[in-house]
């Protein structure tokens, strides 16, 4: 079985941090429960999906890997039907930042047995990330990759509480910044490039229209700068 980069890391981050028991949410295929019984360290995985359709491929998956008695398949809307203490690791992936916090809002109920939570929004960051912080949780680590031409960022978060004291660190993330992340170095100034390629075009557009996507744009390449500079340890 052949992973994405993206998916073979979150199963290693979440094995990484688990007891044992784990939960899948929007597993689709069923891949990433299958590799985290490979690994040896999980135990059980409950493997969720909104679709019956992809859950019945899940279901077919492990069976072809005689995982039945390890992985279980529900189907399930984001976490509602995941019970207390069945998982002290939860994994979601592939969906959108603001998708992914109605999850976890309406997840409430299994919050004081999951431990772990690894995240990988596709979209909307830095709302994901303010998100968290009104929710109640904590950014322990975050990892960023670029997979098949396109920039993913995974998350290790914990219940708790955190504050950020500059907007660009929910925007691009406090921790890969602090750590000097080579990716989002990378993925920085490729939006610093972009940006200022597109400021440069709106410039010859000259309508009104334009001139208020570039006052726009002005300030989110500043706010991308801040990023840069506080990355490469330059006030």
């Amino acid at each position: 079985m052949k992973l994405s980069d993206r998916l073979e890391r979150i199963a290693a981050k979440a094995a990484g941090v688990t007891e044992g028991y784990a939960a899948d949410v929007g597993t689709d295929h069923g891949f990433v429960p299958i590799r985290l019984i490979e690994s040896g360290k999980v135990k059980h995985v409950v493997a969720m999906d909104v679709r019956k359709g992809p859950l019945e491929r899940a279901c077919e998956h492990v069976g072809e890997y005689h995982m039945e008695d390890q992985i279980e398949t529900r189907l399930s809307d984001g976490l509602k039907e995941l019970k207390p203490g069945e998982a002290d690791t939860v994994i979601i992936a592939g969906m959108g930042g603001e998708l992914m916090l109605r999850i976890l809002r309406d997840g409430a109920h299994v919050r004081n047995s999951v431990k772990h939570y690894i995240l990988s929004p596709q979209s909307e960051l830095s709302v994901f990330r303010h998100g968290l912080e009104e929710l109640g949780f904590s950014i322990v680590e975050e990892e960023m990759l670029l997979d098949e031409g396109k920039y993913y960022v995974i998350l290790h978060v914990s219940p708790g509480t955190m504050h950020y004291e500059r907007e660009y660190e929910y925007r691009y993330g406090a921790d890969l910044i602090r750590k000097q992340d080579p990716v989002l170095k990378e993925f920085l100034e490729r939006e610093l490039a972009q940006g200022e390629e597109l400021l440069a075009h709106l410039g010859r557009s000259g309508t009104d229209g334009a001139r208020k996507r570039a006052e726009s744009l002005i300030n989110e390449l500043e706010e991308t700068k801040e990023a840069y500079h506080a990355l490469q340890g330059i006030d």
